[in-house]
């Protein structure tokens, strides 16, 4: 049940950072180092579900559902 509420709390962070991107974007016209730096944070973020994802699939903490 853990991992399941991590995942939600990562999905959640990169949601966040994903509007963060384009608060800056709107604001500052796309000429902000904040906004590059939001959208790094997106894809380390992305990256890191990736990987605890299939790292909980292979410890067995969660299991795919078979489409019929």
């Amino acid at each position: 049940m853990l991992i399941k509420i991590l995942i939600v709390v990562v999905l959640l962070a990169i949601i966040l950072s994903l509007f963060s991107g384009l608060f800056h974007l709107v604001k500052e016209e796309g000429q902000s180092k904040r906004m590059v730096n939001a959208l790094t944070v997106r894809i380390a973020l992305s990256v890191a579900l990736f990987i605890l994802l299939f790292i909980a699939w292979r410890m067995g903490l969660i299991a795919p559902h078979h489409v019929r």
